[in-house]
């Protein structure tokens, strides 16, 4: 959350300090260093040259600009721009604003205390002032975000204090300020400040009150801490089976880069597969011309011929994210393979190449059109992995030949059903390799009415918890 109106000195009361003393040698190493590890833990890429650039950058602006510092940083040290969030999070812990004033602390917790907040907070809405709704942030959270009083407990929280504040009923109070204050003079103020603008400022407000909330967890559990644990990462790295739909949405957004910068991958490696390995028989041969020293190697020439594709898919409850998410990802690679073929089931089979196809120019809709259109369930709802895999080896059969590579995505929770191991076994049997992505991390597998441990006794079974670990996998796994 980039914020040019909360510029400032950096302070560090508690978790920050004067300017000077942010400024020097050591103190500006050492917030440099931990704001890049921090970054590292989740999944950054910044390596020892992008970090010196970040301190002769620091150098060049100064520290008395903490928006300045900000972007200096920003420009140095990100890849693009779905790191913003992550990093400005981070950021605010490593270089927060000064400590709030002391009479952020002289609350009495009382209904007349939270009314007089509420009707400085709706001010300062009105107004768009960043620099008093920084201090009104910290005022809420010392005033009614407190709980606790051991060493050990987070001490603030950002929850209870917008739970008691509820900001976003200003709404109105604040769109009647705002229409009051337009001008014949001005008549397209109010049309520029619509309740979409409004609530832009609210969410940042309650952006601010986490912040500050973070800020005062990390003077007490410190910040390398609450760097790691208390801010949430990138896309890329959230759990497929925690993601919710904001995130999932963002998810599908990055399919396309990831698709391309997989296909590049992969390309890659089909070229450096084509030179072939060593024919050893033509290199002895050859090299009886030097007295037998093979200088040149004879290398087999590679056929290139592309691999065929199949996704079997468990679009059920939690792991449909995952899947829906795969489906798009091999959908956007479909020119690496000769051939693509997507099939979904709940406790049916049914081929939804063609739909995936359509759903590229929708992405978000694409769950429920799978779910409309294809025939997945039969008498009940539930996941059937027994009955879906023998379906498939029963009805799709030819889908699989010698140069197919088969993907199952899937947790392998069979809801008690029999799991129909001689399926598995018989679709292994007639493909060239077969792949199990699992959602689940592996401590999970065979509890419950897990089986996966029985089906990885036949194929290889990878954990697959983020898009991350998906787009690794995928470039590794596939053939060339």
């Amino acid at each position: 959350m980039s914020r040019a109106d909360g510029a400032g000195p950096v302070g560090t009361a508690g978790a920050a300090g004067s300017p000077a003393d942010a400024a020097g040698t050591s103190g500006a190493v050492a917030r440099i260093t931990g704001l890049v590890a921090a970054l590292r833990a989740h999944g950054f890429g910044i390596g020892t040259g992008e970090t010196v650039d970040a301190g002769l950058a620091l150098e060049a602006v100064g520290f008395a600009d903490r928006e300045r510092v900000r972007e200096a940083l920003a420009a140095t040290l990100l890849h693009g721009e779905g790191q913003r969030t992550v990093f400005d999070q981070v950021f605010d812990l490593y270089f927060p604003l000064g400590a709030a004033p002391e009479s952020a602390e002289a609350y009495e917790n009382t209904a007349t205390d939270l009314a007089a907040l509420r009707d400085r907070l709706a001010e300062a809405l009105t107004a768009g002032d960043g620099a008093a709704l920084d201090r009104l942030a910290a005022e809420a959270v010392g005033g009614f975000g407190g709980y606790g009083s051991g060493p050990e407990s987070d001490g603030w929280s950002s929850y209870q204090t917008l739970s008691r504040l509820r900001p976003e009923t200003l709404l109105a109070r604040v769109r009647d300020r705002l229409r009051a204050a337009a001008t014949a003079e001005d008549p397209e103020f109010t049309e520029r400040l619509l309740d979409d603008e409004i609530r832009r400022r609210i969410e940042a407000f309650r952006e601010r009150v986490r912040t500050e909330a973070r800020r005062r967890v990390a003077e007490r559990q410190g910040r390398d801490r609450v760097a790691r644990r208390a801010v949430a990462g990138t896309a890329d790295g959230v759990d497929f089976l925690l993601a919710g739909r904001a995130q999932l949405d963002e998810l599908r957004r990055t399919v396309r880069p990831l698709a391309r910068k997989l296909a590049t991958r992969l390309a890659a490696r089909r070229r450096r597969a084509a030179r072939g390995e060593i024919d050893l028989r033509r290199t002895l041969r050859g090299s009886l011309s030097t007295g037998g020293v093979p200088v040149r190697p004879v290398l087999r020439r590679r056929r290139p011929r592309r691999p065929e594709l199949v996704l079997l898919c468990d679009v059920s409850g939690s792991v449909a994210g995952f899947a829906q998410f795969t489906m798009l990802l091999v959908q956007a690679l479909h020119d690496q393979f000769s051939r693509v073929r997507v099939f979904a089931f709940v406790n049916r089979v049914d081929e939804v190449t063609g739909l995936i196809a359509r759903g590229a120019a929708d992405p978000a809709g694409l769950g429920d059109r799978i779910l409309a259109e294809a025939e997945l369930t039969g008498w009940h709802g539930q996941s059937d992995y027994g009955t879906a895999l023998g379906e498939f080896a029963e009805r799709y059969a030819e889908a699989v030949g010698p140069r197919t590579v088969v993907f199952v995505l899937g947790d392998a929770r069979t809801n008690g059903a029999d799991p129909n191991l001689s399926a598995l076994r018989l679709i292994a049997d007639r493909a060239r390799r077969v792949h199990w992505l699992n959602p689940e991390q592996p401590s999970l597998w065979g509890t419950g009415d897990s089986v996966a441990p029985a089906y990885a006794d036949l194929v290889e079974m990878r954990p697959c918890r983020n898009a991350r670990q998906l787009g690794a996998l995928i470039g590794r796994l596939l053939p060339v």
